[in-house]
């Protein structure tokens, strides 16, 4: 059956347990998830996306929570797994419309405080901290949480136990037998609960399409202390601001070899004063602004910076294109990008990439030497989590379609009786009879103008991206009370050059304008609306014929 033959989901069953993702399956990024039981709901993780160039003017992209808004007196709370924007960045936004209580670790509450108190909303969310192993029953739904190893500290898989059954929700993880930061992940705890025995687990399917291993953090950071000591010049190094293990271990690598740390992006010094709050990074010594370390020797600085994904606003644009006031980078100097790309961001990225280039710096990426190893599992990993948990289903999530779809096969060559792919907004009923998809829900996207949210899909939203195509043109008329044009007719135009006639001169649109209402009966120069569409269509016939384009126009009426 087409999901659009499905029925909508209205209320939480009763009787069946159901998952419900709302964002971050059959996409990486803005994840979203929700499982309902006896009339309630639980909301794992509330993350963002980030928008690209073809959203012209949206930084921050989130799951449209109208289901949720919808169903706030069945809210049983938000459970977050770890700290990454992908996963708790929506809460601040969201929240206010659905007010129930949020539980997570100490760390993920310390950096989702900093959050809250930008959108001034410190004091006001219900936040209960977690302890690592702990567990809180919430409704029908007892979770535990069992710790992993990520790429940020405290890292949680969920085991989500009902009467029907227990399903693991992995959240993001890797087996890293070397961390760096934080706990190793508790695979005999999670032998236990396999053997306590597993109805569904719901996967990250981002690196399953990758064979053997992740590789481990600490590989990286030995092999960090020998590369930043190839080079004389001065260093930036570009990674995952939250990526604290990797920050730990290039701050330790600088000072191996010599050199002094810069933080350059205000989200770096932000994940730093968290760590902080929770006795992370207590040994990583003395961190200088950048207008601290404008005048160090160039072999005695590294730079750390923000924008790894070739974001606009970033500290390695602003250095790349020589906005920064205080970081310079050219000929001898080396920029490392100690992350990976994010599907999506390769325009950015290179184009970033390709700006350094032109400056004179060395570009080195893990595609040069080994600074980098992914916080997601590769299929040995993935193998040895179903070898401990046993799942009888498997519903991955947390990727694009083609990860979905390897998983679910890859599962079922690991003993999984059932894997299902399914879509953002498609109801899977997990127990009794799962699993198997029973129905929809809305879903759509959202974005943060100014202080107001509004939908992706909104009319403003079109309009922009329309104007950085097709550029625009306002057009000011004035009539009189008998509908008479009133001098000429006044045409404004953004990114659009004016058509010429055969001998160079510019096309006189006032005059079209013009002509054009004069031509029209008077009963219809009576009506504001038909005189405006007339004026639009004018424009646009005059643009689309010359240069393909159909501006969008906004014709301003005055009558006297």
């Amino acid at each position: 059956m087409k999901s659009s033959d499905l029925p909508q989901l209205r209320s939480a069953p009763h009787d069946r347990l159901v998952f419900l993702p709302l964002g971050g399956t059959g996409e990486i990024g803005m994840n979203l998830n929700v499982y309902g039981y006896q009339g309630k709901f639980l909301i794992v993780d509330m993350g963002v996306t980030f928008g690209d160039e073809t959203i012209p003017g949206v930084d921050v992209v989130m799951p449209d929570h109208l289901f949720l808004e919808e169903q706030a007196d069945n809210l049983l709370g938000i459970v977050i797994t770890h700290a990454h924007e992908d996963h708790i960045g929506a809460l601040a936004y969201l929240w206010p419309d659905l007010r129930c209580p949020v539980y997570c670790s100490p760390f993920a509450a310390a950096f989702l405080e900093t959050k809250l108190k930008e959108e001034r909303l410190d004091g006001d969310v219900p936040v209960h901290v977690v302890q690592q192993g702990g567990r809180v029953t919430l409704g029908p739904f007892e979770v535990e949480f069992v710790p992993v190893t990520h790429s940020i500290p405290e890292a949680n898989m969920l085991a989500i136990r009902t009467d029907l059954g227990t399903i693991v929700h992995t959240g993001d993880w890797k087996i890293d037998p070397e961390p760096v930061v934080g706990r190793f992940m508790d695979l005999d705890r999670l032998r236990a609960i396999g053997n306590e025995g597993v109805l569904a687990c719901i996967s990250d399917s981002t690196n399953v399409l990758n064979p053997g291993h992740s590789g481990s953090e600490g590989a990286v950071r030995e092999s960090l202390i020998n590369v930043i000591g190839q080079y004389k010049g001065r260093i930036a190094v570009s990674c995952f601001a939250s990526n604290v293990a990797r920050l730990d271990s290039l701050i330790h690598a600088a000072r191996k070899n010599g050199r002094e740390v810069c933080l350059v992006g205000r989200s770096l010094w932000r994940i730093v004063d968290v760590c902080h709050q929770v006795g992370l990074l207590e040994n990583c010594g003395r961190l200088l602004e950048a207008e601290q370390a404008a005048d160090l020797p160039d072999s005695k600085v590294m730079y750390i910076c923000t924008g790894s994904q070739g974001e606009a606003r970033a500290a390695l644009a602003r250095i790349a294109w020589g906005s920064h006031p205080y970081v310079k980078l050219g000929k001898g100097d080396v920029c490392l990008f100690s992350s990976r790309v994010i599907p999506g961001n390769e325009k950015s990225i290179f184009k970033l990439q390709n700006q350094l280039v032109l400056n004179g710096v060395e570009v080195v990426t893990d595609r040069e030497k080994f600074i980098h190893v992914s916080g997601h599992p590769a299929k040995e990993e993935v193998a040895e989590l179903y070898g401990l948990l046993r799942p009888k289903m498997v519903v991955p999530v947390h990727g694009e379609a083609r990860h979905l779809q390897e998983h679910a096969d890859f599962a079922l060559t690991l003993g999984a009786e059932d894997a299902l792919v399914i879509a953002d907004g498609e109801v899977v009923e997990l127990a009794p009879h799962g699993p198997r998809v029973i129905a929809t829900a809305n879903i759509g996207r959202l974005t943060i103008e100014g202080e107001r949210i509004v939908p992706l899909d909104s009319p403003v939203l079109r309009d922009r991206k329309k104007m950085t195509i097709n550029g625009s043109a306002v057009v000011t008329l004035v009539l009189d009370h008998g509908g008479r044009v009133l001098g000429e007719p006044l045409v404004t135009t953004h990114g659009l050059l004016v058509p010429e006639t055969e001998d160079g001169e510019e096309v006189d649109l006032g005059g079209l304008v013009q002509d054009a209402v004069e031509r029209m009966d008077r009963r219809a120069r009576g009506s504001d609306d038909d005189v405006r569409e007339v004026v639009r269509r004018v424009i646009r016939r005059v643009f689309h014929n010359d240069q393909g384009r159909k501006p969008v126009t906004d014709v301003h009426l005055v009558r006297l």
